[in-house]
């Protein structure tokens, strides 16, 4: 290689190093129009983007964490915490985008803040995990059959005490409710539970339901409808219409999910 080729070789890497360190330290600006695109208040702005720390070589396989925040009218929106994997084979960008956290107030700085991750430049690929199962991302799209979605369990309901997990939670229209419980191991959970107006207490009428205290677990939080617990032989429905009833009484959206491993 001639001293000459070899300066220009020297310089176009310095070129290309600074051009990599500038879309760490603020990709906001590379995304903004984008992202703005999608979402039709004019008073949007995606910044500020953070560099939290940097390992390695900028060219193969720097981890970058950065935070990126939606504001509307000047108030914070939605924010999205983030890393890079940035890599390259045959000249192409094999690159990663790891979401930790991207959380939005409202529908549109939700859309918003997706359409900032989903538009940074040299990513091959957007991972998500710990993501609600009604998550809008899905219908937000324009090709949801390019998401790879896996479904799998991640918050777990165990009934301890019923009438004061019963009387905690809010419900819809649908009351009174009355429950027969079986618990095989806390035993003072064992028996029939009436359940209205919010409220849960013990009771000597006729119940609508009966189920295993695991199968309550599964509803408690409004995930699992009673309907689904009765068509896989959870739940016996004891008197006509009990299951609708209570279909209605524990419904909630949106559905829950822990965002931490705990």
């Amino acid at each position: 290689m001639s001293t000459g080729t070899a300066k220009k070789g020297f310089w176009l890497w310095r070129v290309l190093l600074a051009a990599l360190i500038a879309l760490a330290v603020a990709p906001a600006a590379l995304a903004k129009n984008d992202a703005l695109s999608l979402v039709p208040n004019d008073a949007i702005s995606v910044g500020v983007v953070k560099l939290a720390d940097m390992r390695s070589s900028p060219l193969s396989s720097a981890l970058f964490q950065q935070t990126a925040n939606v504001s509307m009218d000047g108030d914070a929106q939605a924010y999205a915490i983030f890393r890079t994997h940035m890599s390259w084979e045959a000249g192409s960008a094999t690159s990663r985008l790891v979401v930790r956290e991207a959380l939005g107030a409202t529908p549109q700085a939700t859309a918003a803040i997706w359409r900032f991750l989903l538009d940074v430049d040299w990513i091959a690929t957007v991972e998500l995990s710990l993501a609600p199962p009604d998550h809008p991302l899905l219908l937000l799209l324009a090709n949801p059959r390019r998401a790879g979605y896996r479904s799998g369990d991640g918050l777990w309901i165990r009934i301890v005490d019923l009438p004061a997990a019963l009387s905690g939670r809010s419900y819809g229209e649908g009351g009174p409710l009355v429950l027969e419980v079986r618990d095989a191991i806390c035993d003072w959970n064992d028996g029939r539970w009436q359940l209205d107006g919010g409220a849960c207490e013990r009771t000597d009428a006729e119940p609508d339901l009966a189920l295993d205290v695991s199968a309550l677990g599964s509803a408690y939080l409004g995930a699992v409808s009673f309907t689904q617990l009765r068509d896989a032989g959870r739940v016996q429905e004891l008197r006509e219409g009990a299951i609708r009833r209570a279909d209605a009484l524990f419904a909630w959206r949106p559905l829950p999910w822990c965002q931490e491993i705990f």
